[in-house]
């Protein structure tokens, strides 16, 4: 896949994801902003209805201090049904005590039924004696309620607020229609006059909250005089858990949105460095493939020169090929042995054959080695092992091709118009760690490459220079043995001045 079809990807996914995250934020914000609304409505409304409750309940004690018992008259009734002629006439009467009785009236028939006669004439004055009796009550108790009326005006404010608006009841009727608007939560609640003054208030009230979103105030008896009235200030400590309980059930979503733009910018960071690393796969299979085919062609050319009669008969030209077989065969064995530690990079953990080696005996006899090849290039290579304790427990083959990889590294980026100078040393650190350092006077490496020269199939760019080889490994192999062994390697180089590794391996621990 091209570079640009995943970059095209990735921004519309990005944008996507972005996008995503705002319609959840601005929902979150509307739903926030709606149920403020309600709160305050719901609120208003409770606090209006509770101011209302509190006047009833004073023109309620007005009446009742002030009506007097009204006295019922006596209610004269026949009794139900046809009584006989012959029984008689039966009356109920009932007290304004209360105490209930019958009179029968018995005797002639002609004589009971003239009395009949009478006693409907006699009912309907009662009727009328009634109605204007009645009469008389209403206006009684209208002039009662006047009465009550002017009371309550003329006397009410006179009264202490906390007989008025009691805080038992006050609390009660504010509960109780909190709930009628479905809000319950906790609630504290505050009288105060005129100028801010608190005349009672419960024990969690406090009024000097940043958040005056979660107060509310309603003017109590407002037919007073404006020198006597006083407020209902209520404050809900819990009304921003009760705002964002509506939107709870966002926050899981908000947070699998995240997790899953993390998991994206991973991935796409993932896919790069695979991109990458492919391409670096690739750069390394072409390399490769050249370097291969150099050795092979000079050992199939002198192959071939052996098959002359001629060339079998001259000693000098039988010393020369035999020598170009053998350094190209030790070409090849380097070049694959480059390919096997690429795929020392394909498991976890090297197989070490751990055990004690002397790392300043180890370190001379590389330098002995090497010495030919430097010297070959017009350099120099000194040793300076001055480690008292040099003994180690490392892979004594991976440990020499760790040297060897730093030392011909060395011989690589040298410069051209300067001898080759290589100093390799040891020495015992305070803290029973064996410090080896590979120094040169060399190309040098900047700054900017100096946390990725260990990468694998990474590669310094070295200007114009083409007669450089590399695969990229040789580092990145150092850097992993190194640290399969239990030590640490850095770099200090400056660009035209010169490189310096320096190793760190434990040392045994004596008993």
């Amino acid at each position: 896949m091209k570079k640009s079809t995943i970059w095209t990807l990735a921004i519309l996914m990005g944008l996507t994801f972005m996008g995503l995250l705002y319609v959840q934020i601005l929902y979150m914000k509307n739903m926030i902003r709606m149920r403020e609304d309600q709160f305050r409505e719901g609120v208003t409304s409770s606090l209006s209805t509770v101011a209302n409750m509190l006047e009833r309940d004073e023109a309620r004690y007005f009446l009742v201090e002030d009506a007097s018992n009204m006295s019922s008259g006596l209610v004269f009734t026949q009794s139900k049904g046809a009584l006989p002629a012959q029984t008689g006439l039966v009356y109920s009467f009932k007290s304004s005590s209360g105490v209930e009785a019958d009179i029968t009236i018995s005797g002639d028939p002609d004589k009971i039924n003239q009395i009949q006669f009478a006693q409907n004439d006699l009912k309907r004055d009662h009727y009328k004696a009634l109605k204007e009796k009645i009469k008389g009550q209403y206006l009684y108790q209208k002039g009662l309620i006047d009465e009550v009326i002017l009371n309550i005006l003329n006397q009410a404010s006179e009264r202490p607020i906390r007989e008025r608006a009691d805080s038992i009841v006050v609390e009660s009727y504010l509960k109780s229609e909190l709930k009628n608007n479905g809000m319950e939560l906790p609630v504290e609640f505050a009288i105060v006059n005129r100028y801010g003054q608190e005349v009672y208030k419960t024990s969690g009230y406090v009024s000097d909250v940043e958040d005056k979103s979660a107060f509310g105030t309603q003017a109590l008896f407002q037919s007073d005089p404006e020198s006597k009235r006083y407020n209902l200030n209520v404050y809900f400590p819990t009304k921003d858990d009760y705002i964002f309980s509506s939107v709870k059930f966002m926050i899981p979503s908000f947070a699998f949105t995240i997790i899953l733009l993390i998991i994206f910018i991973f991935t796409i960071i993932v896919v790069f460095r695979q991109k990458k690393l492919t391409e670096m796969k690739n750069d390394f299979i072409n390399n490769m493939t050249h370097e291969f085919k150099t050795p092979i062609s000079s050992i199939s050319l002198a192959a071939q020169m052996l098959n002359d009669s001629s060339v079998r008969k001259s000693p000098a030209m039988l010393q020369h090929i035999s020598t170009v077989i053998t350094d190209e065969t030790k070409r090849l064995r380097f070049q694959v042995e480059k390919v096997l530690q690429m795929s020392m990079f394909e498991r976890q953990k090297a197989t070490l054959k751990l055990q004690e080696v002397d790392a300043n005996a180890a370190i001379d006899n590389i330098v002995n080695t090497f010495k030919l090849k430097v010297e070959k290039y017009g350099g120099q290579i000194e040793a300076k092992l001055d480690a008292e304790d040099p003994i180690v427990n490392v892979d004594e083959m991976h440990f020499t091709n760790v040297i060897f990889n730093l030392l011909d590294n060395a011989v690589k980026y040298r410069k051209e118009d300067e001898p080759l100078k290589l100093v390799v040393s040891s020495r015992n650190r305070s803290n029973s760690k064996l410090e080896i350092s590979i120094a040169d006077n060399g190309i040098g490496i900047k700054k900017e490459n100096h946390k990725r020269i260990f990468e694998k199939f990474y590669r310094v760019s070295t200007g114009n220079r083409h007669d450089v080889k590399g695969f990229g490994l040789g580092l990145a192999y150092v850097y992993k043995m190194v640290h399969e062994l239990g030590g640490e390697i850095h770099v200090d180089s400056e660009l035209n001045i010169g490189t310096k590794f320096i190793i760190t391996l434990p040392l045994i621990t004596k008993n």
